[in-house]
């Protein structure tokens, strides 16, 4: 296995110790992951593409990254009090991200078809001692289709015509002028 000398400054040296730490003493380990996330990241900001992060999973969850441009999106509300808001990106290998975040939401024990399920308005004078509700947790998913067809079916109507219409162009376009 081929070496490499690596000259760093008085000042940098604690960042490279505390980087051979987290990688388990290996510092060549470390250096080759940084350096394997630097070139693909801005390999792909040079075609065009962004790096996205998302959360998803329940509350906070946790994060996902990867790179993309964003084609499209969407909103609307739901009947449990959550709001939707959905995010389209195409990915740099050609696929489709759809970024779900859903706010957290309320639910109720009553039957199906009482005053309560027609909004908030109808409520006045609705109230019963023996009603009972839920809160719906906040949750994000982010969601990969290979293709047009599969985005479909995962869609709104309204949004997937907005991504279908976009969908083909490239991120960046080189002129020769």
């Amino acid at each position: 296995m081929p070496n490499k000398t690596i000259y760093v400054s008085d000042d940098d040296l604690p960042l490279y110790q505390r980087a051979q730490v987290l990688a388990g003493g290996n510092l060549s380990s470390a250096i080759t992951t940084a350096l394997r996330r630097f070139v693909e990241a801005e390999e792909g900001r040079e075609e065009g593409y962004d790096e996205i992060t998302v959360r998803v999973g329940l509350g906070r969850g946790r994060k996902q990254r990867f790179s993309g441009v964003l084609l499209g999106e969407w909103g609307r509300s739901t009947k449990q009090g959550q709001v939707e808001e959905f995010r389209v990106y195409r990915t740099r290998k050609g696929k489709y991200a759809v970024h779900l975040k859903r706010s957290k939401g309320w639910t109720t024990d009553k039957p199906a078809g009482e005053k309560s399920d027609t909004g908030w308005r109808s409520w006045m004078g609705d109230w019963s001692s023996d009603a009972g509700w839920g809160v719906i947790p906040a949750e994000s998913t982010l969601t990969v289709a290979d293709s047009l067809e599969e985005l479909k079916e995962i869609l709104p109507p309204g949004l997937y015509d907005i991504v279908a219409a976009v969908a083909d162009q490239t991120p960046i376009e080189d002129l020769d002028i």
